[in-house]
């Protein structure tokens, strides 16, 4: 069987977006002929944890660890930050601190720490893991997966050192990524990302997209041809759910899994659904907004600003094997895109498993971008423009009537199967064959 070495950051008992893609690529890889080796930090900071994760690791796989520093000690004492409290990333704000000290922070972090603030295990895994293949079989193949942006550094060391090919796999963009304008960046500093970036993109031999639009961004950038394989949901996390109907329910639920930082922060469907509560009696009475997830302090305050602080439900963190269940029990799946340049090109990894839930999904930030051609082919919901307040509330309010009759009518998701983790795999095994060739 050959072998994939995965240079990941995150992993089990990692929560959140991030670990899922490749534990679940690594679930399934040996069913297409490959056997994985996994690369991971020792002793990592970790937002969130989430032990449920585990269950889909295969029990006698090779893992190997090194361990790494990362500077968050210093910028925990730096903010007035406890000991236990984690780092957010994603600029994600949940109490109000001192603006003065953010700023210093976030310049010292974009400027010093490049490409992230995981820069100081490069050095020290390429060394570590060229003297480990040295003295054992090498594998076949070499994957990165970023962010975090440093792996693909080590990755491209790692090559020039065995001579073994090399995917570059970016779940999200590096310079193209949403929050990168944020970064308060020195014209040096913009121009080490940006000769960094090109620098794995023209000396991977795959790199890998998770959408269209970023795809072809890539390719702009250096890359010679990007494949895209795009995130997904598992059959085995839904085996147990009924797909159907709330029945019975007290509220008509609406439901955001994941992080709500402030690009995030949709505040014309928070003034559509104000609009909606004085509008219909019924829908004042029984709306429920289930928020779950980490939540920037922006977002509560717009919430308060069109008087929904009594509508919702702030849940920090569910475990992933809980997810299913929280979305079936909804009766509209909030999927909120960042009103950051790069919309056309978002495709957040929750949509898989929305779908999968076959439960109507509002999207909202634009109507032509990656996430609603996915919704539009899967005919698992509809996207808005960030403005269309109108098109929100009748959404919304069509969706709700359905709920008070109890009418609603199935949706017809179709050609979902292609987003399922199994045939992803299968698709990322052929583009692993082809690199051996």
């Amino acid at each position: 069987m050959k072998k994939v070495l995965i240079i990941t950051y995150y992993w089990p008992p990692s929560g959140g977006a991030g670990v899922q893609r490749w534990v679940k690529f690594v679930k399934y890889l040996r069913k297409y002929g490959w056997e994985p080796i996994v690369y991971i930090p020792e002793n990592p900071h970790y937002p969130v944890l989430d032990k449920s994760f585990n269950k889909d690791i295969p029990p006698d796989i090779t893992i190997l660890k090194y361990p790494i520093w990362e500077p968050y000690t210093i910028y925990k004492k730096f903010m007035g930050m406890k000991k236990e409290e984690k780092v957010q990333h994603g600029f994600i704000q949940e109490e109000k601190r001192s603006t003065f000290k953010q700023n210093i922070s976030n310049w010292i972090r974009s400027n010093f720490f490049i490409p992230d603030a995981r820069k100081f295990w490069i050095k020290p895994s390429i060394k570590y893991l060229t003297k480990y293949f040295m003295q054992h079989e090498k594998p076949d193949v070499i994957v990165s997966t970023g962010p975090p942006h440093s792996m693909h550094l080590i990755a491209m060391g790692l090559k020039k050192k065995l001579d073994i090919p090399w995917i570059a796999d970016f779940r999200d963009p590096w310079t193209g990524i949403d929050f990168y304008s944020q970064l308060k960046l020195t014209k040096r500093a913009d121009k080490k990302h940006h000769k960094l970036e090109k620098a794995v993109l023209q000396n991977a031999d795959k790199v890998i997209a998770v959408g269209w639009n970023m795809a072809k961004e890539l390719e702009a950038l250096g890359a010679g041809s990007v494949d895209i394989i795009t995130n997904g949901y598992d059959d085995t996390d839904f085996s147990n759910i009924e797909t159907q109907n709330p029945v019975n329910s007290n509220k008509f639920v609406l439901s955001h899994i994941g992080s709500l930082n402030r690009d995030r922060n949709p505040e014309t469907l928070w003034e559509a659904i104000s609009e909606l509560i004085k509008e219909n009696k019924k829908f004042n009475k029984l709306l429920q907004i289930k928020l779950i997830g980490k939540i920037d302090i922006k977002v509560i305050e717009y919430l308060k600003k069109y008087n929904l602080q009594d509508y919702y439900v702030k849940i920090d963190y569910v475990s992933h094997k809980n997810i299913p269940e929280i979305l079936q029990k909804s009766n509209i799946l909030l999927l909120l895109l960042n009103n950051t340049p790069n919309i056309e090109s978002i495709i957040t990894g929750k949509i898989f498993e929305y779908i999968a839930s076959k439960r109507p999904i509002l999207c909202i930030g634009s109507s032509t971008g990656d996430a609603s051609k996915i919704l539009k082919d899967s005919k698992s919901g509809r996207a808005f423009d960030f403005e269309d307040k109108n098109g929100i509330k009748s959404f919304i309010i069509k969706r709700f009537k359905c709920f008070i009759n109890q009418e609603c009518e199935d949706l017809n998701s179709e050609d979902i199967e292609k987003y399922s983790r199994k045939n992803l795999t299968a698709k990322l095994a052929e583009m692993l064959n082809s690199v051996c060739l």
